[in-house]
C-alpha cells in the first residue's frame, strides 16, 4: 500500500497523525505530510510524493484517510 496527501486540501487538523504516526507528520506549515521511515515528503506535488505505508500501519492508514476532515490522504493499494 502506499500513501499520499494533497497538501491543497490538507486543514492541517493533525489526526491522521494522531492515528497513524508512523505514516504522517505534521510539519512547521500547520500541514500533514507522508512519512516512509526517516523520510518526510515534505515536497507538495501530490502524487509524486507517494509513501510506502508498513505492513503494519495499513488499517491504522485507511482509518486515518477515513477520519480526515480535508479528505487529502489517497491511498493507492
Amino acid at each position: 500500500m502506499k500513501v499520499w496527501i494533497d497538501q491543497d486540501l490538507c486543514t492541517g487538523d493533525g489526526l491522521c497523525e494522531e492515528i497513524a504516526p508512523a505514516v504522517f507528520t505534521l510539519l512547521d506549515d500547520g500541514l500533514s505530510y507522508v512519512k516512509e521511515g526517516d523520510k518526510i515528503f515534505s515536497d507538495p506535488g501530490g502524487h509524486a510524493g507517494l509513501a510506502l505505508v508498513p505492513e503494519d500501519m495499513e488499517d491504522a492508514t485507511r482509518e486515518a484517510a477515513e477520519e480526515c476532515p480535508g479528505e487529502c490522504i489517497f491511498i493507492e493499494e
